[in-house]
């Protein structure tokens, strides 16, 4: 990387847009040099031209409101923000992958037309197929892409170089970036094997990554807000019979003609904890806790259906709510009134109201605390400064809420004033985890994105 590489990384990675202030030239500038780099390191590892290299761009995903209910079936809302993955490659002219990473050592190399079994098969068959999908596990996405596509009858024959490189210190972080790069390897591998595959095809392609190839008992909120968000908009997302439409934004938020948001910045607020959802028992057991949940309410009220939530009616839940044990009933209080926020939320939005929608963000990140009973003393710690924070709209956590980060949306002259506050004001509660955040990037103010492309 060269000094105009090293510039662009203090923005803060792929497709930051750097300080506020900044122009609309300038910040292309910064995208180009990213682009051009990495370029050059496939170009290098394929020993083609630079000009022959393709780029994926797949954004992180915040999820407003809607906190843990996709797996139920739940209505949700989302956006993309400009931060996520970048995917160098070019077609390798066979069916070899080789793929290396910009964060994470070690190469990953396999072909398309070996046969990719699941991370729980593998482990009942010989250790040998067990220890190669572990190797080098950042790659097990790109293995599970073509798992996915083999799975659907896509039949595989190029395989790509590839060079792949996310935001800074944003792996781990909450904001989806296992369903990002899950994303950006489909894409890849699609466009070198010339294959048509709609936005819809590939949410569920990539569920079949996370909850099939990974064992990730997870909906389809994170790769439906990756594949469908439009720039600006608020996503909202029928989980059940995955119906969406794209909320746009009043003028008084949006500028079309700079792509800027004239209301509100997006905070980014790190916690320095990473662990991995398959790592967590945590956020499967609330899922199964759900459908508990669901399994009691049906039967009383003598539903013949699936246990999920979306399946009990809002008349049966209030009237037998009461026979749920305590814990059971703490996950079906949020699954509803979380839906009933998001109704609230997206005609929040549709008026431009940012006061009313971040009211129902904090509310949401209440709820998950004391209802879903996720998050740990530094998150919730991390998310009462947010709302402390002068401009604040509203808060919650980011993702499961068992590590990672908070997001809030903060009035766009107060951001800088606000993430300011934050670092500080965490740091005092926090000065171990804080210490191990690099400081420019501790809370970050980002725009909304657009889709995967």
């Amino acid at each position: 990387m060269d000094l105009e590489a090293d510039r662009a990384r203090e923005y803060g990675g792929p497709f930051r847009t750097g300080p506020s202030n900044d122009t609309g030239v300038a910040l292309m500038c910064i995208i180009q040099l990213w682009l051009n780099e990495m370029k050059k390191v496939v170009a290098e590892m394929s020993g083609l031209g630079s000009e022959e290299v393709r780029v994926v761009v797949s954004p992180y995903r915040i999820c407003p409101l809607g906190a843990h209910i996709d797996h139920q079936g739940g209505t949700v809302s989302a956006m993309t923000i400009n931060r996520g993955i970048l995917l160098g490659f070019v077609p390798s002219g066979n069916s070899q992958v080789l793929l290396r990473s910009g964060q994470f050592k070690g190469q990953v190399s396999f072909r398309v037309d070996d046969s990719q079994l699941s991370k729980h098969t593998a482990k009942s068959n010989d250790n040998n197929s067990s220890k190669s999908l572990e190797e080098c596990s950042w790659g097990s996405y790109a293995r599970g892409a073509v798992y996915a596509l083999h799975r659907r009858g896509n039949h595989l024959k190029q395989g790509i170089t590839g060079f792949i490189y996310g935001s800074e210190g944003l792996d781990s972080s909450g904001l989806s970036s296992s369903a990002a790069v899950g994303v950006a390897y489909l894409l890849a591998l699609e466009s070198a094997n010339n294959l048509t595959i709609s936005p819809e095809e590939n949410i569920e392609f990539d569920r079949l990554i996370e909850n099939d190839y990974l064992g990730l008992k997870n909906g389809i909120l994170d790769q439906s807000a990756i594949l469908l968000s439009s720039y600006g908009c608020l996503t909202f997302l029928n989980c059940k019979s995955k119906e969406h439409k794209l909320i746009h934004p009043p003028k008084l938020l949006y500028n079309h003609k700079t792509q800027t948001n004239n209301g509100y910045k997006i905070l980014l607020a790190l916690s320095g904890l990473k662990q991995t959802l398959t790592n967590n028992p945590g956020y499967n057991h609330r899922v199964i806790e759900c459908q508990e949940a669901a399994r009691v309410l049906l039967r009383a009220s003598g539903k013949v259906a699936e246990p999920l939530l979306s399946n009990v009616e809002p008349e049966a839940y209030e009237a037998y709510k009461f026979i749920l044990e305590p814990n059971l009933a703490k996950r079906a209080e949020h699954y509803f009134s979380e839906n009933m926020r998001v109704i609230k939320g997206v005609e929040a939005w549709a008026l431009g109201s940012l006061k009313d929608f971040g009211k129902l963000i904090s509310l949401s990140g209440f709820s998950s605390i004391q209802n879903y009973e996720c998050g740990c003393e530094p998150l919730i710690q991390l998310h009462e400064i947010l709302l402390r924070a002068p401009g604040v709209y509203g808060a919650r956590f980011s993702g499961a809420g068992f590590r990672g980060c908070c997001i809030a949306f903060v009035d766009a002259d107060c951001a800088l004033e606000a993430a300011s506050f934050v670092k500080n004001e965490y740091h005092k509660l926090q000065p171990k985890l804080a210490s191990q955040i690099n400081r420019e990037t501790a809370v970050l103010i980002c725009e909304a994105g657009d889709c995967a492309r």
